[in-house]
């Protein structure tokens, strides 16, 4: 099995966290970030249950930042 790199981002909406994967359109939420890390690491893990990772199309993201814009 060949190792995979995904990127993740956490951000504060509301009262809740959300963590959502870069590569995959996958996400999740908790109460703090390190549950809604947990949660989104769970949900990633049952979306690979029943997947052969060898031959799943994940694009390859070689870097992540972010930005912050102002509009009206």
């Amino acid at each position: 099995m060949k190792t995979q790199t995904l990127h993740m981002i956490v951000w504060k909406e509301d009262d809740l966290y959300v963590a959502s994967f870069v590569e995959l359109e996958l996400a999740s939420q908790g109460k703090t970030k390190k549950e809604a890390i947990a949660n989104v690491k769970e949900a990633l893990a049952l979306y690979l249950e029943d997947e052969n990772v060898d031959e799943l199309a994940i694009p390859t993201v070689k870097d992540v930042s972010t930005q912050t814009i102002q509009f009206p």
